[in-house]
């Protein structure tokens, strides 16, 4: 039955304005993905502020469109300048840019966006049909499981986010839930932390916090650097070579899934997905040594992966209202300021929304790769735009964004101190994604822990008390010690008779051979 209302989900959005809206969105996303530093959460951030008043079904699809267009547009740049237009496009420079230097330009861009939409079209696969799955499962969360949920959303994606010290992710994730308790709470009305300043008494405005996270951040980060080139290599023909990509495609299949299963993991994002299937690819592959000078299936991989993310990271947040990548995390919002609830209830309340928001994901898919094979050739005339001209135009488009949300003055304060703020992290260290993550979540792990305790009658031994809260217990347990000596070194305890077993167990039967 699934696919059935997904088909009737794409013949309801084939009107030459749905294809209108989704086609300029997908094109303004490889826009922003192809600048350097206007990543793909900028983009969102950005377009969720000026599609504030528009019809919810519109906004959404333009909003998808930048999305997978961002995703994908990051590849341009990798292959052509060496330079990530988007942090999920990491991976791709590695074989992209040396394949482009042997002048095999067109091929490297051909294979990046024909893997694009293949991986794109594997995420679209796990959206239409994981998500009612995870749904009916999330039905089963209390106030108690929803608690630990979030504190494991945050806890991984601080675990993710700063691979090297976690520590600076924790940090910036709870520093993200302190945030996010400024204001009047929901349950009793209270005035917390506002110190007397009325404008407080809202709390922190999500677009003005994300616009001054991602997009401000960034704009101080390209002004304060000088060093990146704006030449623009020539570029022939933008086609894929089809014998690469059914030679491929288990190095396909593999890195898409490997791409959805990072994705649903909250937090994480695409950059992280692109390396951990590029890796992948250079363990199965008969010609390791390649990787890293061009090889062809090291840019198959990290193209598929990084897009295949982006399905996956939506899955929980329509499921579970906890995001994928920080993307996901901008246009959560985005839904939830467009009168749509994802969550438990989304099953409930809008059982076909599902299957709606996967023919737009679709329908950007494809649009991406028309796109992609199409028009990305003059569109690189925009590459050569200088930093110093093109940054305070990003800015004023935050600045009349932001105000035009509610037409306070307060929220442009609010997004230069969360930008400002953001630059300090950033230089620092200190990662922007649990930061935001926490000021979303916040709320989550503040109402559902009084609420857990009010129908405890004050006992927290319910939060202790179902099967899914000791999962997850358990989960966030090894998500902040499981590095440590300690917690290894019990795990090697643990597991040495099993591997005493397994080996006993092996010997035996080579000595029966």
């Amino acid at each position: 039955m699934g696919l059935v209302y997904l088909f009737q989900a794409f013949a309801e959005l084939m009107t030459l304005s749905n294809l209108l809206y989704c086609f300029v969105a997908v094109q303004l996303g490889i826009i922003f993905g192809m600048l350097p530093g206007l990543t793909a959460t900028v983009g969102i951030a950005i377009l969720t502020a000026l599609t504030f008043k528009w019809d919810p079904g519109n906004a959404i699809m333009v909003l998808i469109g930048i999305y997978v267009g961002a995703i994908y547009g990051g590849s341009r740049t990798a292959v052509l300048l060496n330079i990530p237009g988007t942090p999920a496009s990491a991976a791709t420079c590695l074989d992209g840019y040396p394949l482009s230097r042997t002048g095999k330009a067109a091929e490297a861009l051909g294979l990046a966006t024909t893997s694009s939409f293949l991986g794109s079209m594997v995420g679209l696969v796990a959206l239409a049909f994981l998500t009612p799955l995870l749904a009916n499962m999330a039905l089963e969360f209390k106030s108690y499981e929803v608690f630990w949920l979030a504190i494991f959303g945050v806890a991984i994606c601080g675990n993710l986010t700063a691979a090297k010290d976690p520590l600076k992710g924790w940090v910036s994730g709870i520093l993200g839930i302190i945030l996010s308790f400024v204001g009047m709470e929901a349950i009793q009305g209270y005035r917390r932390f506002t110190f007397g300043v009325t404008d407080l008494m809202a709390g922190f405005s999500i677009i003005p916090v994300l616009v001054g996270t991602y997009a401000l951040v960034e704009i101080l980060d390209n002004l304060s650097d000088v060093s990146t080139p704006t030449v623009v290599a020539q570029v022939g023909r933008v086609l894929p070579r089809i014998k690469d990509i059914l030679k491929n495609w288990v190095n396909i299949v593999r890195s898409g899934l490997i791409g959805v299963l990072v994705g649903i993991i909250p937090g994480v994002g695409e950059n992280i997905g692109s390396y951990v299937a590029y890796d992948f690819a250079k363990r199965a592959s008969k010609e390791p040594e390649k990787f890293g000078k061009g090889s062809i299936e090291g840019l198959i991989a990290s193209e598929t992966a990084n897009n295949a993310v982006v399905g996956g990271a939506l899955v929980p947040v329509l499921s579970l209202a906890i995001p994928g990548s920080p993307p996901a995390a901008v246009l959560l919002a985005a839904l939830f300021l467009h009168n749509v609830r994802p969550g438990p209830l989304l099953m409930i309340e809008q059982p076909l929304y599902i299957y709606s928001f996967s023919a737009m994901f679709g329908l950007a898919t494809i649009a991406m790769f028309i796109l992609g094979i199409a028009i990305v050739k003059p569109m690189l005339t925009i590459l050569r735009i200088k930093k110093s001209i093109l940054m305070p135009i990003v800015f004023v488009l935050c600045m009349v964004g932001t105000y035009a949300i509610a037409g306070r003055l307060f929220d442009i304060l609010v997004m230069i101190c969360f930008g400002l703020l953001g630059f300090a992290m950033r230089k620092l260290g200190f990662p922007e994604a649990p930061l935001v993550l926490g000021i979303i979540l916040g709320p989550m792990v503040d109402e559902n822990l009084r609420r857990g305790l009010i129908l405890s009658e004050g006992s927290f031994a319910p939060f202790f008390g179902s099967t899914i809260s000791i999962l997850l217990i358990i989960a966030v347990f090894f998500t902040l010690f499981g590095r440590s000596k300690p917690v290894r070194w019990s795990l090697q305890l643990v597991f040495a008779p099993l591997r005493a077993l397994r080996s006993g167990i092996t010997n035996r039967l080579g000595r029966k051979k």
